[in-house]
């Protein structure tokens, strides 16, 4: 096939004009053309009040393609395709009876385990929380209700913290494989939107993605894989430096030497146990801050101009950095067009906050995280587990300034600025449940957070206009921006530096941040296990005679 980069159409073309642009671009007659496929669509509005244009790379079948491609020799946008096929690195032979277990199942462990199960290697998934359905109404209770699960919420569940969000599949992670293109057809093939494969800024959306995610649970189960719920890990069996096995909640003992840790950035006593069996971690950066929300028309005019509203553009979306007099870098993160700020704790007498959007994205409002980069140097000091330990401490704060009932603490972004208590909201409403209890937010962070984030605002309302208008919300807080840990791996093998057969993975490990990254990684990580087990296999090891699964 030939590709075809930077191919521009005007905004609502007709179907039939890219067929057009195609025979003009490589100067083909009618017959020539044998088919053609969209391979991305992206759209460049920085400048506003210029015209707006669809950007397509485009895949073509041609009749005579060696001679097509004769003449666009020097042509840097007429090339042959690049192979982005996905092609698994192995097959688990006949006589292979070990399983290799993975621990939750988030975007990470439901990647890791389908590649595992496609490959033949009957993974056995160990998830804390519930699978999709019963999570999504345990997490509405703490929603509607403020009855808190701590099991079964934003953060823990099938589907993992990336199943409540925007559902974004876009990433900056360098991809030479394209296993981004192996996440994304996935999820297709379970029934998301064909055009999350081509759009520049794909997404799927919370009430898509639940069946999406329970219809690849399946796919593992039908290829021999389980997936348990309500499945807490509470130990890990090291023997000798290597893995043998984890011990569950209730007791049972699961026997493995080939053990993916999936865990997702808020397992917190998964990390303390790690941690008491010396299975190397170390802090690393994360950031802090809150949720801002503006009507999602504010974004629209300031980021499209006259193509505001258009209907094939959607809700716009931005992305912004102030470095601060401080030396902070103050940046917008997880932004989410048209969304909802939601509640996002996953522990009892804590506030956090999260952003999330349906595909549609036509809710009122546009919210994302204004949060500073923090560091274990400067900010956290004191081992593995101070970063984690600085952020329950926040959300302890956030649950007392917000009312001790699951409401956030809000203020008003002009009162913030002005470093006044708000007491009255304006024309926006904020869309955090179970509610937001206005006051002074200084109290919820540290001040030279608090002070990055004024500095920040202003500066941010002269890249968009109204950004810093006075009755926009701040809610606190943001601090699960990423994990607040890296359990360290190997580069070659992919697993822990210390202990063989524990393969950190995902965001939880500090290697993604996001669903495709984790995605990614999760099958990265699969291929790996996968690798490891054959090499064992084939050195006569006792791999495939492990012990069966006992109980206490």
């Amino acid at each position: 096939m030939i590709r075809i980069n930077e191919l521009q159409l005007p905004l609502g073309h007709p179907s039939a004009a890219l067929r057009s642009a195609i025979l003009a671009r490589l100067k083909l007659g009618e017959s020539d053309l044998i088919d053609f496929t969209v391979f991305k669509r992206s759209y460049d509005a920085r400048k506003k009040n210029s015209e707006i244009n669809f950007v397509y790379i485009i895949d073509v079948q041609v009749h005579g393609e060696t001679q097509v491609l004769a003449r666009f020799t020097h042509d840097r946008n007429v090339r042959l395709t690049p192979d982005t096929g996905y092609y698994p690195v192995a097959q688990a032979p006949a006589e292979l009876n070990e399983r290799p277990l993975v621990i939750g199942f988030g975007p990470c462990g439901l990647f890791a385990a389908l590649s595992l199960a496609q490959m033949g290697f009957r993974p056995i998934v160990l998830e804390r929380g519930k699978e999709v359905r019963a999570r999504t109404k345990d997490t509405w209770a703490l929603w509607r209700n403020k009855v808190l699960t701590p099991e079964s919420n934003v953060q823990f569940g099938e589907g993992g913290a990336g199943l409540f969000s925007d559902g974004k599949l876009y990433s900056q992670i360098k991809d030479p494989k394209f296993y981004g293109r192996k996440v994304m057809h996935e999820f297709v093939r379970a029934g998301a939107p064909a055009e999350i494969m081509y759009v520049s800024k794909p997404h799927i959306g919370t009430f898509r993605l639940t069946g999406v995610v329970s219809t690849m649970r399946e796919e593992i189960r039908a290829l021999g894989g389980e997936v348990r719920f309500d499945s807490r890990v509470t130990d890990f069996l090291v023997e000798d430096g290597r893995i043998e096995g984890v011990t569950l909640a209730d007791g049972e003992e699961l026997r493995s030497r080939y053990v993916v840790l999936a865990l997702g950035h808020s397992a917190r006593d998964t990390f303390r146990r790690l941690h008491a069996r010396d299975i190397y971690i170390e802090a690393k950066p994360f950031a802090i801050g809150f949720r801002i929300e503006h009507p999602q028309s504010v974004v629209d005019k300031a980021r499209l101009g006259k193509y505001a509203g258009h209907p094939d553009l959607g809700a716009a979306d931005y992305k912004l950095v102030h470095h601060a007099k401080n030396g902070r870098a103050v940046y917008s993160f997880c932004m989410c067009p048209g969304g909802t700020v939601v509640a996002a704790t996953s522990e009892p007498n804590r506030v956090v906050t999260n952003g999330m959007s349906q595909y549609s994205r036509n809710e009122r409002n546009a919210n994302a995280g204004i949060v500073v980069g923090i560091t274990p140097e400067a900010d956290f000091p004191g081992g593995p587990l101070a970063g984690m330990e600085l952020q329950e401490k926040l959300e302890s704060k956030a649950f007392e300034l917000g009312g001790n009932d699951y409401c956030a603490p809000g203020q008003l972004v002009g009162d913030f600025i002005r470093s006044q208590a708000s007491t009255q909201l304006g024309e926006v409403e904020p869309s955090y449940q179970p509610g937001v209890l206005l006051g002074d937010l200084a109290a919820a962070l540290p001040a030279y957070a608090i002070d990055a984030i004024r500095e920040a605002l202003p500066a941010f309302g002269k890249q968009i206009r109204g950004f810093d208008r006075h009755d926009a919300i701040l809610t606190g807080i943001e601090t699960r921006t990423s994990s607040p840990i890296r359990i360290k791996r190997d580069n070659l093998s992919l697993q822990s530096i210390n202990t063989r057969g524990v393969y950190p993975a995902g965001e939880g490990a500090g290697y993604a941040g996001g669903i495709l990254s984790a995605g990614v990684d999760g099958i990265k990580v699969a291929e790996a296990v996968a690798l490891a087990m054959l090499s064992d296999l084939s050195m006569g090891s006792t791999v495939g005679h492990r012990p069966q699964p006992k109980k206490n």
